[in-house]
């Protein structure tokens, strides 16, 4: 049986987590302006994440994974291409296709196999991780060590999408407006399996989902069953779904998370915290909750001021995924 969140903490736990998949809807901007300079870049209180965003390539290091995946750094990381045979980028303005070399080649893979099992023309890839990781600006907790990847449930059409089209599309909600079931008017047998297909990579340990979305997968699922055990529901994910990878082998700064325990996870016990009327509709707190402080770069791994301050990788990397990035970090 899956672990649940005490409900003396769920409404903690939603304001800190609904505010994902609404940022994963923002639009971009097809000529973002660059951030402006910090006037106390070296102020201990500096979040983490103003530092992280103004580096707009990744660090001239050997590639590392370094911390958890909602408190770390990566060092060396690869860009997913914008554009491939079977899989495009989504949201470039955010400069979010970068990650750890094993995501990037998974994500390939699975973008064939998206093609060839689903029928899909191919994925749309939504955020990954930032050109060194560590904690974004906006629309996540997680995604800092280039081990994690949202993939849009709306299937790539099937023609180049345009920088407009990248920025402003939206994907398309899964889930029905009761929230308790998916919507059959959109969510169909291909989307079962590239969920399958990516459950089924060696690497992945979790791929998140909607509540609605996983009891669909429970009740549709044929043959062998054992893959839905990776599959987890969680707050929003009604848009997309996330693929979390293991710690690469011999990455041993790195600090994953335990292997999923117990069984499918379909079960009626299993579910049902997800479908109670407190969790779907909770009621507003009778105060504001307190804004969580920011990162600072004293709660990072030591390792990852290195991966700070280290030289642009003196590389075509910028250029790699087809669109050009400035010293500034703005991409044209």
């Amino acid at each position: 049986m899956q672990a649940r969140p005490p409900l003396i903490a769920l409404l903690a736990i939603i304001v800190t987590l609904t505010a994902w998949p609404a940022s994963a809807q923002d639009k971009g901007s097809v000529d973002p302006k660059p951030l402006p300079p910090l006037e106390h870049p070296d102020d201990p209180d500096t979040p983490a994440k103003q530092l992280f965003a103004r580096k707009p390539l990744p660090a001239a290091l050997p590639t590392k994974v370094i911390g958890t995946y909602n408190r770390g750094c990566l060092a060396g990381a690869e860009p997913m291409p914008i554009n491939g045979d079977a899989w495009q980028v989504m949201r470039l303005s955010r400069n979010r296709n970068w990650g750890h070399p094993q995501l990037i080649a998974l994500l390939k893979r699975l973008a064939a196999k998206a093609h060839k099992d689903a029928g899909w023309p191919g994925i749309l890839v939504g955020d990954i991780s930032q050109p060194r990781g560590g904690p974004a600006l906006s629309g996540h907790a997680s995604h800092q060590i280039g081990l994690d990847a949202d993939i849009w449930l709306t299937p790539m059409p099937d023609h180049r999408l345009s920088r407009e089209e990248r920025e402003e599309t939206s994907a398309v909600m899964m889930v029905r407006e009761d929230r308790l079931d998916v919507d059959p008017r959109v969510f169909t047998p291909g989307h079962l399996a590239v969920i399958r297909d990516a459950a089924r990579e060696p690497a992945v340990q979790r791929i998140f989902v909607n509540a609605a979305i996983k009891k669909a997968l429970c009740r549709d699922a044929k043959g062998d069953r054992s893959w839905l055990r990776k599959v987890r529901p969680w707050w929003g994910h009604d848009y997309h779904f996330h693929i979390r990878i293991t710690c690469p082998p011999g990455d041993k700064e790195c600090h994953g998370q335990k292997e999923q325990e117990g069984g499918d996870g379909c079960s009626a016990a299993d579910l049902a915290f997800w479908f109670q009327d407190s969790v779907l509709h909770p009621p507003p707190p009778k105060e504001p909750p307190k804004p969580v402080p920011p990162i600072t770069m004293a709660q990072l791994p030591p390792e990852c001021r290195a991966v700070l301050h280290a030289p642009d990788a003196k590389t075509n990397a910028g250029m790699a995924n087809g669109i050009g990035i400035t010293k500034a970090g703005n991409i044209r």
